[in-house]
């Protein structure tokens, strides 16, 4: 069918100067088990909730005939662990190195002379 360029029903994405926006992005805060349930999605869909009441996040999940399945996550902030350094890891060394030394002295004292690994009591 032809289109008439002067016409304002032709084509109005490619006369439109200003881009269309995605939609925003936005985290979803509920309230404990019941928000989460209480969250509608449509059919086929899915969402990370974030639980207000406590540190744990739910997945909402839809399947075709809109069932929803609403599943809880423990999370926990995260905590930086300090960094390696060379007197740290020298110092592990060393108290690594004395337990070896006395779990050898402590299996030395306790056997006696002549005995072996592989004897049998």
């Amino acid at each position: 069918m032809y289109q008439n360029p002067y016409s304002f029903m032709g084509s109005q994405a490619a006369m439109n100067p200003y881009p269309v926006a995605p939609p925003a992005q936005q985290v979803t805060k509920v309230n404990g088990e019941g928000g989460a349930n209480a969250y509608s999605i449509g059919p086929n869909s899915s969402a990370i909730l974030l639980d207000t009441s406590g540190t744990m996040i739910w997945a909402v999940t839809t399947d075709g005939a809109g069932y929803k399945t609403v599943v809880p996550y423990d999370i926990t902030p995260h905590k930086s662990q300090a960094a390696v350094t060379y007197e740290g890891l020298e110092n592990r060394i060393k108290r690594l190195e004395g337990i070896v030394d006395e779990y050898t002295a402590a299996n030395q004292r306790g056997r006696h002379a002549g005995e072996s690994d592989d004897r049998e009591d």
